[in-house]
């Protein structure tokens, strides 16, 4: 597990040796005692128990209600050749009764590859029922998806739209039932279609979907000189089944966070203000998009971070190097981790999932889970991997989103090394004097991925003008941002300071990270650094004198030109920090 490094300052190894054991692990046994869907009565009292025990931390807290499109699997029935087989169904699949056609065996559900005709037929995929597969599936025609899991079936939400479904989006909903089996059952079915070409399939959901009433948790603890800026720290409540790791284990994290942090409020120069969401395994992160939505401007004009946790402190969580962050968070997370346990931390880019609803506000945000299990064979492992770690992990464990997720396993000792960690990181982007962003990461991450993206496009778009200014920007922080750190004397000097680089993200989050408008909620669906480019791979294979090519040739320019706008208002937002330092010098 390894003890806290010698090398961290005395301060921090007393306010990390706060964190209580046996805390935790109360905690984490009154919130994951019932299980917990979305708008339930069991999971409004996990919310009122978390409540109570902020209000006896000093916090103000808030407990609110709004109505939310949620949607809870009910029941599932499979036959294959009139052999019946369990399975489960997924949120926001269809409903259906006696739904029957042939089925096909497409792997695992790369469909460029897939030369059948899958029209009108029922696809076999290996491995998690995403929002992805089942997309691209039902455009091909397939009337329904089977999911081959491991051991056991695991819980997924298959809707690609981000929270309320608009009127734009909508059309996106699921329209064909997906199931999910065990590899057990699995093989079984396989064995069926390699004894027979005309093997046929029956497939039964009931899924209840619709608005319902669900609870946001909101407390804030006040800072001393800045208390409108705020840490924004949150995490789920609601759960797939007991759900003591997801999301029990980070609820009682959280709490520890904030006892801690009330104990050490006289530290805090900014306030620290927890958000624990509903939503978010049966509304596709309807709290927290939904949260976004309600409190835009407060979340851009004082967000200074956003921390989440999920599903931490699990039995044999042994990896903390490929955490989520942005760039720009990647920093203080590599100096705590190292500090702390004594790992160097490579960080994995985001992806679209895990509450990450303030992207568009340009609110920085780090991690999503923490500790992850090592890379196994197990295909549950290497699929988990590939959601959470980039490949390189074995995800938050074989029980994520299954009815094994109980308190067993839960490691004690783990969870205080992520408590820890977390106090860590929240403590210090709360009582810094100048912000721990790092910003010419970010700047530098997005000239990257332009280069990138010029050197896919070639000579059907020149990206040369938006390239230039991108340099520009990440040359001028090369010279100004660390000069910033050194700014502890003059309060008003550090505000300003501060000020600019909050500005900053507001201009470089969305750039790297949204892909549609600020004011919307991009697609749960993957998406490269610089969205806003991604018709590049669309233009690249059309014929240059086709209409598709010119109409796609024009939409590119227009994003262009967004692009170069919002560099150009960093750098002018730079350049004006520049000149109040060296006023200040003078």
């Amino acid at each position: 597990m390894g003890a806290i490094s010698a090398d961290v300052e005395a301060f921090e190894k007393g306010l990390l040796n706060q964190v209580s054991r046996a805390q935790l692990i109360e905690f984490n046994r009154q919130v994951a005692k019932e299980v917990r869907l979305s708008g339930s009565p069991e999971e409004l009292r996990a919310f009122q128990y978390v409540q109570s025990q902020l209000d006896q931390f000093g916090y103000e807290t808030d407990l609110t209600f709004s109505d939310a499109y949620i949607s809870l699997p009910i029941s599932a029935e499979l036959a294959v050749d009139n052999e019946i087989y369990p399975c489960i169904t997924h949120s926001m699949g269809t409903s259906v009764s006696g739904l029957t056609a042939p089925i096909v065996y497409v792997g695992k559900g790369q469909f460029g590859d897939v030369t059948e005709n899958i029209s009108g037929k029922i696809v076999l995929v290996d491995g998690l029922a995403t929002p992805h597969t089942v997309k691209v599936a039902s455009e091909r025609g397939a009337v329904g998806c089977v999911f081959v899991n491991a051991d056991y079936t695991h819980e997924m939400i298959i809707s690609p739209v981000w929270g309320h479904p608009t009127p734009e989006t909508v059309h996106l909903l699921p329209t064909v039932p997906a199931v999910s089996i065990t590899r057990q059952v699995g093989d079984e079915v396989k064995a069926a279609l390699e004894r027979s070409s005309s093997v046929r399939c029956a497939i039964t959901t009931k899924v209840d979907t619709g608005f319902r009433s669900i609870p946001t948790l909101v407390a804030e603890l006040k800072g001393s000189h800045a208390p409108d800026d705020f840490v924004l720290f949150s995490g789920h409540i609601d759960s797939w089944h007991y759900g003591a790791m997801d999301n029990g284990s980070a609820n009682a994290l959280m709490l520890e966070v904030a006892r801690v942090m009330a104990e050490n409020r006289r530290d805090l120069q900014r306030s620290l203000r927890l958000a624990f969401w509903s939503g978010h395994s049966h509304g596709r992160y309807a709290g927290s998009s939904q949260y976004c939505d309600d409190h835009w401007e407060e979340l851009f004009e004082h967000c200074v971070v956003h921390v989440n946790v999920d599903s931490v402190g699990g039995k044999g969580s042994t990896i903390l190097t490929e955490a989520n962050c942005m760039a720009e968070t990647k920093p203080i997370a590599a100096a705590v981790i190292k500090a702390l346990v004594d790992e160097s931390f490579v960080g994995t880019r985001y992806g679209r999932s895990g509450d990450q609803s303030f992207w568009g506000p340009g609110v920085p945000s780090l991690f999503m889970g923490l500790s992850e299990q090592p890379p196994t064979d197990n295909p549950a492992a290497a699929a988990f991997g590939e959601l959470f770690g980039g490949g390189k992990t074995g995800g938050f464990g074989w029980w994520w989103h299954t009815t094994e997720d109980t308190l067993d396993k839960v490691d004690p000792d783990c969870l205080v090394r992520d408590t820890q960690v977390y106090v860590s990181v929240i403590h210090r982007f709360l009582s810094a004097t100048i912000l721990p962003l790092d910003q010419h990461a970010a700047a530098k991450e997005i000239y990257t991925a332009l280069v990138a993206w010029q050197e896919k496009a070639g000579e059907h778009l020149d990206l040369s003008p938006v390239t230039k200014r991108a340099k520009t920007l990440v040359d001028l922080l090369a010279v100004c941002e660390p000069h910033l750190r050194k700014l502890t004397e003059n309060p008003v000097m550090t505000d300003e300071v501060n000020r600019h680089l909050m500005q900053l993200s507001r201009r470089l989050v969305p750039l790297n990270y949204v892909a549609g408008n600020v004011f919307d909620h991009d697609l749960a669906l993957s998406q490269p650094a610089v969205p806003k480019l991604n018709d590049i791979s669309n233009l690249v294979v059309c014929e240059p004198d086709c209409q598709e090519y010119r109409f796609l040739k024009v939409a590119l320019r227009r994003k262009c030109n967004e692009i170069s706008f919002a560099l150009k208002q960093a750098i002018e937002e730079l350049k004006q920090l520049q000149e109040q330092l060296q006023m200040e010098a003078k």
